[in-house]
């Protein structure tokens, strides 16, 4: 076997012998020439597509591949969504003039026309692919990646990381989504180059995760801080991660406790890796080995600007001889060879002509007993002037003030903490407790999903029963939720589709089941629901059924009952 092919001949016939296996799918393996018979066809499908730029969205990391080779080789820029939300979908089909997978509209391969296509070489210069960044400090970027500046980087997780994925049969698990960077590259490219199976298990929580690992044979896990910081001890980790080779995590900082936590339960200590959308990696590390002191990868320099910033330059990078000012501060380690993070550049924004420096209250609250997370948002409210929104993962004994002292007096103590650090202007007026930060496939908290909190579809849920088949909450319903914008005007009534969806979502969070429901049944909607109203809603989960049972009540009586039923439940 070819030990390593670049990413502009590995679609081609000849890169790999025909019966080489490019996935394991269910006891199935895929064979390269399989695969390359796709990307044919799906090569076939965007050659009669006028324009340059379509939209790709597949859950499958198999056709998603051969989808995004059938998309270069056609001299197409694939233009990669990162989830189906609404928002996402009304900024991403405007821009793309067709669409493959889950997307609307989408095309479906050409498979009559697949064998007159004949597979060149791609160049590097001209086949690019465009994603966008999470959106965790604004509105999501668009970024161009020419596929050589893809080619450098599994080039360099090559030689790093090579020897950890050499097994034969090796599995490739993962958590994170292949329509970003961290995924594309980890499940997709670089197992694809390496001549590797590619990364067809995603798993959503820590009890698949369990019953993969227990499956025989070698694996190596893609994850992310979001899961790696909540793997319960209750599960049998030491049996499951028997043929466990790695564990990589991005994205985001890993905090210690967690790595340290990973190591005791799965007999590894993560494989950090530091970098963006837009710089492509920088940097690696093992706190068991490395501690905080982060290595650049092969290829890639370092330094500090005058800033106090990083700067790197590498081939990952549009201009591989320029350097790149990063906004994260360091220290030089290692006689400058490595570097230790020391947190991101304050957030500078204007409030009433005052600038005000966003990280600053955000780290002032942190040192409060009461706060695990913090993260500060600017609230447009025209024709008023902005004003801060602040969001809060409160620790144990944050919640217990909470209930203690309620939301004025606990409100009124943050407050006091943020006055010697910020203008009184300045000091947020509207707050948002969370029991952690909302997080999209990335794992990452998104401007969008915390600007939701402050005027969001649904209330924030009281949880006061949460079992394995029962579970009680209850919702607040606040007069300036979106669902009850055009319901009615003049006499707003929370809809019946947006109880179902609050019905959805609460079963998700209550049984950590998926929300594919495929219809409801015996739905009864008795009276509508008003601004202001206190509901409880309790559910009951039916495992053998798959039956999501609830009635929403208040103090004026029923208001709605039924049951959801997900996929292939009879």
């Amino acid at each position: 076997m070819k030990a390593f092919t670049a990413l502009s001949e590995v679609a081609l016939p000849q890169a790999r012998a025909a019966v080489h296996a490019v996935a394991a799918i269910g006891g199935r393996t895929v064979q390269h020439a399989d695969w390359v018979l796709s990307v044919q066809a799906w090569c076939a499908a965007f050659q009669q597509v006028q324009g340059t730029e379509v939209g790709l969205y597949f859950d499958d990391p198999l056709a998603f591949a051969a989808a995004l080779w059938g998309a270069w080789h056609a001299g197409k820029t694939p233009v990669l969504a990162s989830d189906l939300q609404p928002h996402t979908l009304a900024h991403l089909l405007p821009q793309v003039q067709a669409t493959a997978g889950l997307l609307p509209g989408a095309l479906q391969p050409d498979e009559a026309g697949a064998p007159a296509v004949v597979l060149q070489p791609l160049s590097l210069c001209d086949a690019r692919v465009v994603l966008f960044t999470s959106g965790s400090t604004g509105v999501p970027e668009r970024i161009v990646k020419q596929l050589s500046q893809l080619d450098a980087e599994v080039h360099a997780l090559q030689a790093v990381f090579g020897p950890m994925a050499q097994a034969p049969g090796l599995r490739t698990l993962a958590t994170v989504s292949h329509q970003h960077i961290y995924g594309l590259l980890f499940r997709v490219l670089w197992p694809l180059a390496a001549g590797r199976h590619l990364g067809t298990g995603f798993l959503r929580y820590p009890e698949e995760l369990v019953a993969q690992l227990s499956q025989p044979g070698p694996a190596v896990l893609i994850s992310s801080p979001a899961m790696l910081s909540r793997l319960p001890d209750a599960l049998d980790w030491a049996a499951a991660s028997q043929g466990l080779r790695g564990i990589f995590s991005s994205g985001g900082p890993l905090p210690p406790e967690a790595s340290a936590h990973c190591l005791a339960l799965l007999g590894h200590s993560p494989t950090e890796v530091f970098g963006s959308s837009e710089t492509g990696g920088i940097a690696w590390r093992r706190r068991a080995e490395q501690g905080d002191a982060w290595q650049p990868l092969p290829g890639v320099q370092v330094r500090l600007a005058d800033s106090g910033c990083l700067s790197v330059r590498s081939g990952h990078l549009p201009d591989a001889d320029a350097w790149w000012e990063t906004a994260d501060r360091a220290l030089p380690q290692d006689g400058g060879a490595g570097f230790v993070l020391q947190g991101r550049a304050d957030r500078i924004v204007k409030i009433a002509e005052k600038r005000i420096s966003l990280t600053a209250m955000e780290n002032a609250l942190l040192a409060s007993d009461w706060v695990a997370a913090a993260r500060a948002v600017v609230l447009e409210a025209p024709p008023a002037a902005d004003r801060v929104g602040m969001v809060l993962a409160l620790s144990d004994a944050g919640w217990l003030a909470l209930q203690q002292q309620g939301r004025r007096a606990l409100g009124a103590a943050l407050r006091a903490l943020l006055e010697p650090c910020v203008d009184r202007v300045a000091l947020p007026r509207s707050w948002r407790y969370v029991l952690r930060m909302p997080q999209n496939a990335q794992g990452k908290t998104t401007q969008h999903d915390l600007l939701a909190l402050f005027r969001p579809l649904m209330p924030q849920p009281l949880w006061t029963e949460r079992g394995d088949l029962r579970a009680t909450a209850t919702l607040q319903v606040d007069p300036g939720l979106r669902v009850l914008d055009g319901h009615f005007p003049g006499a707003p009534i929370v809809p019946g589709v947006a109880q179902l969806h609050w019905v959805a979502t609460l079963g998700t969070q209550a049984f950590g089941i998926p929300a594919a429901f495929m219809r409801a049944e015996v739905v009864k909607f008795q009276q509508p629901i008003l601004p202001g109203t206190s509901v409880q809603v309790q559910l009951q989960w039916v495992p053998d059924k798959g039956q999501l049972q609830f009635s929403l009540t208040s103090h004026r009586g029923p208001h709605a009952s039924g049951r959801l039923v997900q996929g292939g439940a009879a």
